[in-house]
């Protein structure tokens, strides 16, 4: 029998010899054996000499016959690792020993809480605990005994979440079954493989998952430990989503594409400062940047600087500028439209979740008393709050734009014409919407970070507050289909249009703050779906308005919008059809929302560009010498509703820790097969999933970082329950919710791994 001689590295970075015979694999370590190692090791050694040379090459059977008895070798004592642990500084030090020494990484090692002791060839070696036993080795070191058998265990070095990866077993001299343990990257055990073991070498393929990082392994042979990698593999995740069809695989790398040309970098009094510009301007607006965090979270590393630039510029009343200055443009100071009244919850939406991507509690924390002040000035300041409705005010804008009504102005600072910034004695005030839906939804997100890290009894406050404004906002705004677009505070008439039948733009992102009452998202999306219908030629129902206002209605000093169908005055926004989409699949109206996300698909596949605004017929709004054709704004809008929507994949915490997972390929017709990672770039917090099409059913095969899923299986029309859900093999509760029409097999699954089947025919 031939073997040969190659030289390779150890998992601790040494050269080593290393001497290969078909059917078997060891290394000698090119250093001096101690006489402690030379003692314990060399027995060892001995037989797996002799067992490669004396056994042939045979293909694994399939239930090979258990050898009788172990091989004669025998690990050091914990007597042997005592002397080091002491002179190494013992419990203050390593703390207490786990359970026995083990055969680990191919060397007699003892496990300790806070460390290890490796009997190396060159001597006894102390060495911090991997990576991935950072919390605590895994448990089953403790609980378990350690077998006479010695395993190694071999894998490629690197992993991705649920892509099957091949560990190669070698156990001299043993014939029989063992059990893989996997274990994370917090040292959670993630699952059991059976091995099947044939003259000392087996194999077998898993499904890694789990927490990111350094994964390690035991096998267990007869209920006992007979070796183990605490370096098996390293499991890394980027975000990923593969249906086999174009019109969805294509959309994230494109959106992507788009968004790595809305970043702006520059240094803010010496501080970097990094965010995602406005598509129509080249300045950082907390606007722009916030609402684009539904999309780059996938990407961004820094998801912090441009929020601390922010923060920094905090007026002393609590208010915010809308935009940072630039010092390089001509921008030396943070200014704010003064008809502007959504900043403040922009801040709290725009801390909380840059909190989710990277579960920073200590940032969190830095950032708590500016998010109350944004709150108070909110809810307080006589500028943006009337105290009679009890809601925000504002000046009459369309929606959320920084424009009010009435003929082009002067601007104050230069003499020049320019739309109506400012307030004046002119100015029409009124309750909108959006304002409020906004404020609502930010006032929860700042329970639960009080919750989190602040005080908790403020959370009920918070809370009380924004059921407070959605009462109200109810009772004056919504009129049965969709809020209306703007209550004045004193009576005005808008000459030339129906201002009960305008259906505008923050309707849609009512959708997806949480705040509506039942049956109010799903009326929201039917009533979209009717204009839709009734749309003739214009490409799409994604208005910023609708009916828009009459020409001269807002003075825009002759820039695009002064007209019906331009901007903000009724063009066409992906930014609406993105939240539109997003909440249609939250309000039962799946294949609605599918039709738009290929809608736009459509429309950027065939123009590689994307704009903030379209006229009618789907040509692009050009607003000025700045306007990027790769508006971040709405195409962040279109990647939620593909990742968050159709994906189905919704972060209720930080790092995804608790999930709701919804996978609704069911309701298209020609997915049958996914595989769907969402990961935050600026963390390890990620969620994958694998899911198929079955003859009556699906299956879904989920992991990730976090501690609890609830699992949402939409069931397709017509199917009122399942017949059968299993989880892991074994039979699942299960409640049923109704999601305006729409069915959902509903349970929470804890741990980190889980394979779902859902039966609805035989």
């Amino acid at each position: 029998m031939r073997g040969e001689i190659r030289i390779t590295t150890d998992s601790y970075g040494r050269n080593s010899q290393s001497f290969s015979v078909s059917g078997s694999w060891f290394s000698v370590l090119s250093a001096q054996f101690s006489d402690i190692v030379v003692k314990h090791l060399l027995p060892l050694l001995i037989v797996l000499l002799a067992t490669s040379c004396s056994v042939p090459q045979q293909s694994p059977v399939e239930t090979p016959q258990s050898s009788p008895a172990p091989i004669a070798t025998v690990l050091p004592t914990a007597d042997v690792f005592a002397d080091y642990w002491g002179r190494s500084g013992g419990e203050a030090a390593l703390g207490r020993a786990i359970g026995a020494p083990i055969l680990l990484d191919g060397a007699p090692t003892q496990v300790y809480q806070r460390g290890m002791i490796a009997l190396l060839p060159e001597g006894p070696s102390a060495r911090p605990l991997p990576p991935g036993w950072a919390d605590g080795p895994p448990s089953d070191l403790a609980r378990l005994p350690v077998s006479s058998w010695r395993a190694m265990l071999m894998a490629p070095s690197g992993a991705t979440p649920l892509t099957p990866l091949r560990v190669q077993v070698s156990v001299a001299g043993y014939t029989g079954r063992a059990a893989l343990h996997l274990y994370d990257g917090r040292a959670r055990l993630i699952g059991r493989w059976d091995v099947v073991v044939a003259n000392g070498v087996g194999g077998v393929e898993v499904a890694p998952g789990g927490a990111l990082g350094v994964h390690s392994a035991l096998l267990i042979i007869d209920g006992a430990i007979a070796g183990g990698a605490s370096r098996l593999y390293t499991l890394d995740a980027e975000t990923t989503l593969v249906t086999g069809q174009e019109r969805f695989d294509a959309l994230y790398p494109m959106i992507r594409g788009f968004m790595e040309q809305c970043v702006l970098e520059y240094a803010l009094d010496g501080v970097p400062v990094r965010g995602y510009r406005s598509p129509d301007n080249p300045l950082l607006w907390l606007r722009d940047h916030t609402y684009q965090a539904r999309g780059f979270r996938y990407f961004e590393t820094d998801v912090t600087s441009m929020i601390d630039a922010f923060r920094r510029a905090q007026r002393p009343d609590g208010s915010f500028p809308d935009f940072l200055a630039h010092p390089e443009l001509g921008v030396m100071r943070s200014l704010r439209k003064e008809v502007e009244a959504d900043v403040e919850y922009l801040f709290i939406q725009a801390v909380y979740e840059a909190w989710q991507m990277t579960g920073d509690d200590a940032w969190l924390r830095t950032n708590l008393d500016a998010m109350r002040r944004a709150a108070r000035y909110a809810t307080s300041d006589p500028l943006r709050w009337d105290t009679e409705q009890g809601l925000i005010k504002r000046p009459y804008t369309i929606d959320t734009w920084d424009f009010s009504y009435g003929p082009t102005t002067t601007d104050p600072t230069t003499g020049k014409p320019a739309p109506r910034h400012w307030i004046d004695d002119q100015t029409i005030w009124g309750i909108f919407h959006g304002d409020n839906t906004g404020l609502a939804y930010a006032l929860e997100l700042l329970a639960r970070i009080e919750e989190r890290v602040g005080d908790p009894t403020r959370a009920q406050q918070w809370r009380t507050e924004a059921n407070g404004i959605m009462d109200r906002l109810n009772a004056l705004s919504w009129n049965g289909r969709f809020f209306t677009h703007f209550v004045p505070l004193a009576p005005f008439d808008t000459p030339g249009v129906d201002e009960a039948a305008q259906l505008s733009l923050s309707n849609a992102y009512a959708l997806n703050r949480g705040v509506l009452r039942h049956n109010q998202g799903r009326a929201i999306v039917d009533e979209y779906f009717r204009r839709g219908l009734q749309r003739g030629a214009t490409f799409a129902e994604w208005y910023s308005i609708d009916p828009p206002f009459p020409e001269g209605s807002f003075g825009l000093a002759g820039r695009p919008g002064e007209r019906p169908g331009e901007y903000v005055n009724g063009g066409l926004m992906p930014l609406v059809g993105g939240e539109l989409a997003r909440g249609a699949f939250r309000y039962g109206a799946e294949r609605y929302a599918f039709e738009i996300l290929h809608r736009y698909y459509f429309l950027i596949s065939s123009t590689g560009a994307t704009y903030l605004w379209y006229y009618p017929a789907g040509n692009p709004g050009i607003s000025g010498a700045d306007t990027l054709p790769t508006d971040g704004w709405g195409a962040s809008a279109m990647l939620g509703a593909l990742m968050e929507g159709a994906a189905g994949i919704e972060d209720r915490a930080a790092l995804y820790r608790d999930v709701v997972l919804s996978p609704r390929w069911i309701f298209t017709r020609d997915v049958d097969g996914v595989q769907a990672i969402a990961r935050y770039a600026a963390s390890d917090g990620y969620v994958a999933y694998r899911w198929r099409r079955m003859s009556g059913g699906v299956e879904l095969q989920a992991t990730g970082s976090g501690e609890r899923m609830r699992v949402r299986i939409p069931l397709p029309e017509g199917v009122t329950a399942p017949t059968s859900v299993l989880l892991n093999g074994a039979p699942q509760d299960y409640t049923i919710e109704d999601a305006s029409g729409s069915r959902y097999v509903v349970f929470d699954m804890t741990a980190p791994f889980g394979t779902v089947q859902a039966i609805w025919a035989p």
